[in-house]
Formats: C-alpha cells, structure tokens, sequence
C-alpha cells in the first residue's frame, strides 16, 4: 500500500513541475537584452548638474607600516562595535564627483541668499527647493546647519553669516532620528 501512495505522490509531483516550470502566468514578459528591475526604490533626486566632472579614480594612499596593522592601545575593546551607528556608506569616484557638483549647486543657490543677507533656516529651504530637494530627499535645517541626500551623496554644511560649508559623504548607517539620512547619530543605539 505504501509503494502505490510513494508511486502516485512522486507522479503528481513530476506533474506539477513539468506544468509549472517557464511558464508565467501574470505580469509583462521580459524582452530579451532587458535590464530587470531594481529590487528596491532608488531615492528621488535634486540638485543634479547638467555636467558632472569624469571622475579620476584614486589610488591607495601608501602604507606608512608596509602593511601591517596596528591596533590602537588606548581604545575600548567594543569601540568599533559601539560606534557602528555612526558608518557613512562608502562613496564611488562616479558618485562623489556628482556630490561635488551637486555642492557646487548648491553653494550657488546659497550665495544668492548670502548676498541677500538672508541667514534664515526658511532661506535655507528655499535655496533647496529652488533646486527640487524637499523632504523625500531627506532635507534636514536648523540653526544654520543644512544636509541633504542629492539621490546620489549627501551634501551637508553651515550656511550662516560667518561661514558657508558644504561636505560630501555617503549617507550615514544610522542617522540621528527624524532628520533624513544625512545627518550624524549624535547619540547611539
């Protein structure tokens, strides 16, 4: 009796693969050469330049050890671990050099207010929406301090009447809360 259920369960399984298996039921069919599609949603972006310098890809700085690692005495055992929260995502030539245009933007749009002698956090935000970043792109102002995620790099800096900054770097592992992915933890996890 048991080798007449094996026999029958192994036929209805060969049925159901050889049914099932290169069909597609539902959904478009992808041409052939098609690139598919990415498996998240890519952040919208801002503050794009028309040009983008071509990036010069960096070499290695040379080693000052001949390679060998030092472990740093006066640090904690766990500091790496405990200080994970603040990792920046790593930036490519290609996308650093779009940062760096996406600064200079930037750094334009806030001139134009610094030459207006408007110092204002709404100045700020102004100058960013002037540039098509808004809150989908992470825009986070206050007291003068201003980052943004160009969809691309993030692009932070100072805007008041002493100084004008602006940094490029990779959107941070945790960010501090309520403040889009550009701005630093200042506490922890």
């Amino acid at each position: 009796m048991s080798i007449r259920r094996s026999a029958a369960a192994a036929a209805v399984l060969v049925a159901l693969t050889a049914t099932a298996c290169g069909t597609q039921r539902d959904g478009p069919t992808r041409t052939q050469g098609a690139a598919p599609a990415p498996s998240f949603t890519p952040r919208p972006t801002c503050a794009q330049a028309a040009e983008v310098p071509v990036a010069v890809p960096s070499s290695p700085a040379p080693s000052v050890d001949n390679g060998r690692t030092r472990e740093n005495v006066d640090a904690p055992p766990n500091y790496a671990d405990n200080h994970a929260y603040r990792t920046q995502a790593p930036l490519a030539a290609d996308s650093r050099a779009q940062g760096e245009a996406s600064a200079a933007l930037i750094r334009k749009e806030l001139e134009k207010a610094r030459a207006e002698g408007d110092f204002r956090d709404e100045r700020i935000a102004a100058a960013l929406r002037n540039l098509g970043c808004g809150k989908e792109h992470g825009v986070y102002i206050g007291y003068g301090f201003y980052s943004v995620h160009t969809g691309v790099a993030c692009v932070s800096g100072r805007f008041t009447a002493e100084e004008l900054t602006g940094e490029v770097h990779g959107a941070y592992a945790e960010p501090q809360p309520g403040t889009g992915p550009c701005v630093e933890n200042r506490g922890g996890h």
